[in-house]
């Protein structure tokens, strides 16, 4: 027989020694959340570089055909070079953590968004631009003033599909060139530890916090699209106003 007393403490000495399951819960939750913090301030950054970036090129795209022609091949090796290639390379000029965090976000992103902003700026109808030419527009107004309004549908389209990909940018900046010091690591860094500990549960919870990341920034734009266009575009019916 144990002498009286002996559950009792080895009940308070288990309690004292070992994790409580509800504890490990909090604390793995705590990591999670400043993980996804970490990731979305590169996403973000990656991905507002990326529209304000765009935009810019794709006024200067859709001045003439030659400029398209001359430029696009470029943008094409920058979306087609391997990220993995690139992430080696920015970690040394810039350094790990979210300064290359961001760049490898803005590469996912910006190709997309240029190039659905661009075509949307030389879709604009011809009769349209032709009745501004016979006003004497300016080449600015017309531009600001019928361009720019016109290609809103593509350049929103254009944001929907960067902000599908800030997120995994992002969480694949992390894994490739994230910098963990400071418990600043990413969720693409928790990924490298869940994996490597075989925790299963986590690299899936992992995977639905990036997910629920990328619905947060699409319905952001979905918004910012409606506010646009709901009150004149064909894209949004009387019903959705």
């Amino acid at each position: 027989m144990s002498a009286p007393g002996t559950g009792s403490r080895f009940s308070r000495l288990a309690r004292n020694l070992l994790p409580v399951a509800t504890g490990v819960g909090m604390i793995l939750a705590w990591y999670a959340v400043c993980a996804a913090l970490s990731t979305g301030s590169g996403a973000v950054l990656g991905f507002g570089m990326a529209v304000f970036l765009s935009f810019a090129l794709a006024l200067f795209l859709s001045l003439s055909a030659l400029i398209r022609a001359s430029f696009y091949p470029y943008l094409m090796v920058l979306q087609m070079t391997p990220i993995i290639v690139i992430a080696p390379i920015l970690v040394l000029w810039v350094g790990p953590g979210l300064g290359s965090v961001t760049i490898i976000t803005f590469l996912i992103c910006f190709f997309p968004m240029v190039v659905n902003t661009t075509q949307g700026l030389i879709s604009t109808d011809r009769n349209l631009v032709d009745f501004f030419r016979m006003c004497k527009a300016s080449k600015l107004q017309e531009i600001f003033l019928l361009r720019v309004p016109a290609a809103l549908p593509y350049f929103f389209t254009g944001l929907k599909i960067g902000a599908t990909l800030a997120p995994i940018g992002a969480i694949v900046g992390d894994y490739i060139a994230g910098n963990s010091a400071g418990g600043q690591g990413g969720l693409g860094f928790l990924t490298i530890v869940y994996s490597s500990q075989f925790q299963m549960g986590a690299l899936f919870a992992t995977a639905a916090v990036g997910c629920l990341m990328g619905f947060v920034f699409v319905a952001g734009v979905v918004a910012l699209s409606w506010l646009a266009l709901h009150k004149w575009h064909d894209s949004f019916s009387r019903s959705d106003t």
